[in-house]
């Protein structure tokens, strides 16, 4: 199996290049997808996050209050910091759990994780690759202005709470530049996937000399 990271700023579009990787054969796991099923309501980290926050994040039906909480976390490192001690245990958890099955029935896959936080988390040497999907810190800008109906300073807020793209550039293994067409975008992932396909091979020849 080989276990591969995809990471992006928010804006850049990595959601949609993660579907293009599971069109093209790859298992998805979507950490924001976990991010939002460890936080259901009653579930140890909802308690947690109600517990320290308090009343005035949950929405009327006792989920949480997602637009409320951000505004919260992204003015305030500590907050951010002890939100992530009570979600980022339970979303691994969740993780493995995948993996795990994952393993069961396709034991020579490609494994996409959709991971928004890698590089803040330091995680990325945990992988067998890092795919980063890129575009410009204006375009992110005027994308999630656009997209969320954010002012820009609460953008910048958010942009200034992960590494700076650029950065995290160097760190990669493959870059997916997703500032033109849906068409040059996905012609990008499908030459990275075939290249992951190769190393996937690579990888399991090596298991049965070894």
């Amino acid at each position: 199996m080989l276990i591969v990271a995809l990471t992006g700023g928010i804006g850049s579009g990595k959601s949609t290049v993660a579907r293009m990787f599971k069109d093209e054969g790859a298992h998805l796991i979507d950490f924001d997808y976990l991010a939002r099923l460890v936080v259901e309501p009653d579930k140890p980290a909802w308690r947690e996050i109600t517990d320290y926050f308090g009343p005035k994040i949950l929405s009327y039906d006792r989920t949480l209050n997602r637009s409320a909480l951000a505004k919260i976390i992204f003015s305030d490192d500590k907050s951010r910091k002890i939100l992530e001690s009570f979600t980022h245990p339970r979303i691994f958890e969740e993780r493995d759990i995948l993996i795990k099955a994952i393993i069961e029935k396709d034991p020579s896959s490609i494994v996409i994780i959709d991971f928004p936080l890698l590089f803040e988390l330091g995680l990325n040497k945990k992988f067998d690759k890092v795919i980063l999907v890129y575009v410009k810190i204006d375009i992110q800008l005027k994308r999630i202005i656009k997209r969320d109906g954010l002012e820009k300073e609460e953008v910048e807020r958010r942009l200034d709470a992960q590494i700076l793209i650029e950065e995290k550039r160097s760190f990669s293994d493959y870059i997916v530049n997703n500032e033109g067409s849906l068409n040059n975008t996905r012609d990008q992932v499908r030459n990275i996937i075939n290249e992951l396909k190769e190393l996937a091979k690579k990888k399991e020849v090596e298991s049965i000399c070894l």
